[in-house]
């Protein structure tokens, strides 16, 4: 097993980008590897060294073996684990944009904030953010109509809009609040928020399934009810307490699901 610490000791108000710094392209690299690295800032490159104290412990015969722990405030550090495939990445502070974006395995967790598309295309893997992320994680990319299609993401606090836009498969479960359209363009996957959503969630989705137990402010127009269900069984995923069925988008012959909390939505009732 190998474990690589990076130590932040020089914040730079110009982002970092790390697509090149991922388990699978550095299980091989000694310490005088990681030093001898340049890293992009803007549009120059300057040594990893100059910004993070590294330590490098043990060996790896392939990324799997890798465990990568970034210290400090990442919140200038981009594509953290882009593409990756396997090994582990842990950022014990923010992170920022385009974390775990195109992911195909491993896992990433974040124990701060994240920034804009985490987990933006991923295949597989998973993703663990303890505080919260801002806008279109688990999407497609701007002129894409692919979004996230497998894995795992795990938020502890809230999301932001547009949260799994275009998703086609994987799961998505928010702890806390999320901000409108969540799941719009959602074909496949699952998406469980724990607390309440603004507005319109499953916009033109054609399936999949949202579950919402907080408070829905405004519920699409293309979604019909099929009645209220106690303790229902989402293949495999059960719900406790009585939750009102929705199906839709009927404005693009959507086969979706959502669930609403019946409790905290009485006035849908």
């Amino acid at each position: 097993m190998k474990t690589i610490t990076l130590t932040l000791k020089e914040f730079s108000s110009i982002a970092l980008e790390f697509d090149e710094l991922r388990p699978d392209d550095v299980y091989t690299w000694t310490k005088e590897d990681f030093e001898k690295y340049q890293v992009p800032v803007g549009n120059s490159k300057f040594p990893l060294s100059n910004y993070f104290d590294i330590e490098v412990e043990g060996e790896a015969e392939g990324p799997e073996e890798v465990k990568m722990i970034l210290n400090g405030d990442m919140g200038r550090v981009k594509y953290i684990g882009c593409g990756m495939t396997a090994g582990e990445i842990l950022v014990d502070g923010d992170a920022d944009l385009h974390a775990g974006a195109q992911m195909e395995g491993g896992s990433i967790k974040i124990n701060g904030n994240a920034e804009s598309y985490v987990g933006r295309e991923m295949t597989g893997g998973s993703i663990e953010v303890m505080g919260n992320v801002k806008e279109y994680c688990g999407t497609s990319y701007i002129g894409e109509w692919r979004g996230m299609s497998g894995g795992i993401i795990n938020i502890h606090g809230n999301a932001g809009k547009q949260l799994a836009d275009c998703m086609s498969g994987g799961e998505i479960y928010v702890g806390g609040s999320c901000d409108i359209l969540a799941g719009i363009h959602m074909t496949k996957g699952y998406i469980e928020i724990g607390g309440d959503v603004t507005r319109w969630p499953g916009g033109q989705m054609k399936n999949g399934t949202i579950v919402i137990k907080g408070k829905l402010d405004s519920l699409l127009e293309g979604f019909e009810s099929e009645g209220v269900f106690e303790n229902p069984d989402l293949d495999g995923k059960q719900l406790t307490g009585k939750y009102i069925k929705y199906n839709g988008d009927i404005g693009v012959n959507g086969k979706g699901t959502l669930w609403l909390n019946a409790e905290k939505n009485r006035d849908l009732l």
